[in-house]
């Protein structure tokens, strides 16, 4: 008798209180799992991004641990800036790996941190980080040009933070159904034991489209023009995914999974210019219109801390002896992180209202820091305002903005994502199950899924199982 299979689905960035509660009587497929099944929010890591979410979920491994702190990472301990993230950087077993050598054939399918994609014993195409359709995205190599032929060119994402939201709506339909078509293809064309995907859209319409969705973000206009598309995408993958259920057998185990969740963002930051001003750090020559921070002139020897944008922010701190041309004391560098940590989590807003900042350690937060970890991860008000990781242009500067700096984008990552967990049989035997259950965590999937297969979870270092008996 062969033995268990289990289909993991990914919506990147499905957000709780969607799949939950509002929309949930409009989406029976999602419904239909979770009435049959289990189901609760899934604490994502910090921080709460993509890169390395995803991977902290196939790994059970921290971001210290993987050395991943985000999409864009340091790669030395010069002033370069900022190197992306790729399938080469992740140097522990993934659950496929894992699966793989027991004998189990897997297919993973845009799970992102898949490029370029590597060997497996089953195949793989890779993620949104696929430079276009004419890269190496398939394994094995031969793979790409049989399902390009089936399906056609792979769209591995398309530009979202755009101003004409009809072209982005129909540029989010044109790749989801593409994605659809690539996984059903795989789904009924590759043998598998391990089926995972990962589908970015909702990510996406959650960047594109929040202001015109949520009546309580504070640039909502009532009656725009797109405020229904967001339930509407929600049932297209719903619908979707029971397109790709239809390929799964009904003994099967059927995972629906996010790696976090969105919220509103209120504005943003401008982390240099509140170092700026603040004493921390120093230009030589103020540039003459806004400028990534990895672009300025800065003077290194009265500079002691620096920053850099994203969902959340990043500082680092000038140390003698480890960046170039350090000038804070290693001894001195623990005094300044609670400096800093006490200033950034006082700063109030416009108004001079708390914040909320939050500030972490990375030391105090992962098992072990691998690769070069900010000094301090800061989420202005607790992941509410964006870091703007610019310096302005000349005159006053300004740390409050209520324009993203790499495009239009109204949101940002909540903590918590989505887990849910049945099976088709159960479904359809109208079996009920057991309900929402509470303190799930990202790290501990990887176990889980490994102990829904019967493959001893020890083979995996990080994480536990979680705490129910789905036999």
């Amino acid at each position: 008798m062969p033995g268990p299979r289990l289909a993991v689905f990914g919506l990147d960035c499905a957000e709780p209180t969607l799949v939950f509660e509002r929309f949930r009587e409009e989406l029976p497929t999602l419904r239909g799992l979770m009435d049959s099944g289990w189901w609760g929010c899934l604490r994502s890591c910090d921080p709460p991004i993509t890169c390395p979410a995803w991977m902290v979920m196939v790994t059970g491994r921290t971001p210290g641990e993987l050395g991943i702190y985000g999409f864009r990472n340091r790669t030395d301990r010069t002033y370069a800036g900022l190197g992306l993230a790729t399938s080469k950087w992740i140097k522990t077993d993934t659950v496929w790996d894992v699966l793989g050598r027991a004998g189990k054939r897997t297919v993973s399918f845009a799970v992102p941190l898949t490029y370029p994609p590597k060997p497996v014993n089953g195949c793989q195409i890779s993620c949104w980080l696929t430079p276009g359709p004419e890269s190496a995205f398939a394994y094995p190599p031969e793979l790409k040009d049989e399902i390009t032929r089936a399906c056609g060119p792979y769209i591995p994402d398309f530009k979202f933070r755009i101003e004409d939201k009809d072209e982005f709506y129909r540029e989010l339909q044109k790749a989801t159904e593409n994605h659809t078509a690539y996984a059903e293809w795989l789904l009924k064309n590759r043998p598998w034991d391990f089926f995972m995907s990962v589908e970015m859209g909702t990510d996406r319409i959650h960047h594109g489209l929040w202001k015109e969705f949520d009546a309580s973000h504070p640039r909502h206009e009532k009656g725009n023009p797109h405020q229904g598309k967001m339930l509407s995408y929600y049932k297209q993958i719903d619908t979707n995914l029971k397109r790709l259920l239809a390929h799964v057998p009904d003994d099967a185990w059927v995972a629906v999974v996010s790696d976090h969740g969105i919220k509103s963002m209120a504005g943003g930051i401008v982390f240099n210019e509140w170092l700026i001003r603040e004493g921390y750090l120093t230009l030589k020559k103020r540039p003459e219109k806004d400028t990534p921070i990895g672009k300025c002139e800065i003077d290194w020897a009265k500079t002691k801390a620096w920053g850099d944008g994203g969902y959340y922010g990043r500082l680092f701190l000038n140390v003698r002896g480890r960046e170039p041309q350090g000038v804070v004391a290693p001894a001195d560098a623990d005094a300044l992180r609670r400096e800093l940590s006490a200033k950034l989590e006082a700063l109030p807003d416009e108004s001079g209202r708390p914040l909320g900042t939050r500030v972490l350690w990375p030391e105090k937060i992962y098992p072990r820091v691998e690769g070069i970890a900010p000094d301090l991860i800061v989420y202005f008000g607790d992941l509410s305002w964006r870091s703007m990781g610019y310096v302005g242009g000349p005159g006053a500067a300004k740390i409050y903005t209520y324009e993203n700096d790499t495009g239009p984008d109204d949101a940002n990552h909540a903590p918590d994502g989505i887990f849910i967990l049945s099976t088709k049989a159960r479904i359809a035997s109208g079996t009920r199950g057991a309900g929402e259950m509470q303190g799930l965590k990202i790290h501990d999937c990887a176990q889980t899924f490994l102990k829904l297969m019967k493959v001893p979870p020890s083979e995996m270092v990080g994480g536990v199982p979680f705490a129910f008996t789905p036999d």
